[in-house]
Formats: structure tokens, sequence, C-alpha cells
């Protein structure tokens, strides 16, 4: 019987971050390293890509890691399409994964190794397809809506964890957020800079503490 996928402990730690990080590296050393500055910045889960070559490996050493507070690392694998790739992945180590579209390969391995699967969708059909099976779905390419998108989706699935990916730039997370989305996935754009990875990982958890105050 498929695992209880609502309450997965991964979506926990992506709902703590709200960004999200996706990783397309040029090799598995350029991967770790990128992994681990995320990490240090005040991340915890990290998503890696198979268009990275030798993300096998990749995702094996970065599940090694810990963040800033000695836990370890979350990481996922992402645009994973194929059963094989699924259970690749998950032999690895990857706490999760991630696919810009429907798998139903991806899903049976998933839900039988009690993984988290963030399946893809754009239109409103396929997103609530994508969340029958762990409560989110990837709204994907996001930019395509907008924030607004993302509003209209929450109006009609308001039970959906939704987390859009796919042309968001750094400084429009706040937009994305208070549109409804669950986290926010972003590709390019991080600052490579360790100093300015953190603060956008502090400004983050401050609006955290902030609305749990209220």
């Amino acid at each position: 019987m498929p695992a209880d996928l609502s309450v997965h402990p991964v979506l926990a730690v992506i709902a703590a971050q709200r960004l999200l990080p996706v990783l397309r590296s040029a090799d598995a050393d350029a991967a770790v390293r990128e992994t681990a500055a995320l990490l240090a910045a005040g991340c915890r889960a990290v998503e890696l890509t198979t268009s990275t070559p030798g993300w096998a490996e990749a995702v094996g050493r970065a599940a090694t890691l810990t963040d800033a507070q000695n836990r370890p690392a979350v990481i996922g694998l992402g645009t994973v399409t194929t059963g094989e790739d699924a259970e690749r992945a998950l032999d690895a180590g990857a706490a999760f994964l991630v696919s810009p579209c429907a798998s139903a390969e991806v899903r049976e391995v998933a839900n039988r190794r009690g993984a988290l699967f963030v399946e893809g969708g754009f239109t409103p059909g396929e997103v609530a397809a994508a969340a029958r099976h762990a409560g989110v779905a990837k709204v994907f390419p996001a930019h395509v809506g907008g924030p607004q998108y993302i509003r209209t989706l929450k109006a009609v699935l308001p039970q959906v964890r939704l987390v859009p990916t796919g042309g968001i730039a750094l400084g429009q997370i706040g937009e994305w957020l208070d549109a409804g989305a669950f986290a926010v996935g972003i590709g390019s754009g991080l600052p490579a800079d360790p100093a300015e990875l953190a603060a956008v990982f502090a400004r983050l958890a401050a609006v955290d503490e902030g609305e749990a105050a209220r």
C-alpha cells in the first residue's frame, strides 16, 4: 500500500525554507560544490537534476553532507521521468523525486519505496492529478501564468501545495509566496556569493517567523 505522503517529512523541510534550489550543474563535482554552498548558507533541501552528467554520483555524495545546523542534507532529484531513474536516484540516497510532468512509472516506484514524488503539471486538471498522491504539485512552466495563475489555481484547488518552477527570478519569490505558493523552485539566478545566499535564506526564515507570530 502506498505510504501516506501527505505528511511526508520532506514536505516540512521544503515548507520551512520556502525556496527550493534546482541545480543543473556541469558535472558531479560542481553539483556537490554548489550544494555544499547552499547548505552552508542556510538551505537544507536541494534538488539536483538528471541533466547533470554523473547525477547518481552527485546525489550520493551530496546526501552525505550536512547543513549549517549539522542536520543531514535533504537531496532530491528532478527531471525524473522513468522508473529506472527513480530507482537509481533512491538507491543513491535521494530523499525526494521531482518531475515536470506526469509519470506513472516514477509514481509507482515512489509509492512502493515510501519516497516523496513532486509530480508536475500546468492546467488545473494536471495539477489536481499530480497532487492526488502526495498533496503537492510542481507548476511548470510557472512563468507562463505568473503569480496570478497561482492565485487562480489556489482558488479552485485550495488544498494543494503548489511549487511553481521555471522562469522565476530570485527577487520575485515574495510575489509567488504571497500568491499562495507553498515553495518556489529556482534554477538560474541564485547568487554565487555565500553572504548573499545566506541573506536570502535569512530573509525567508524571518518571513516565516513573522507569519507564525501573527
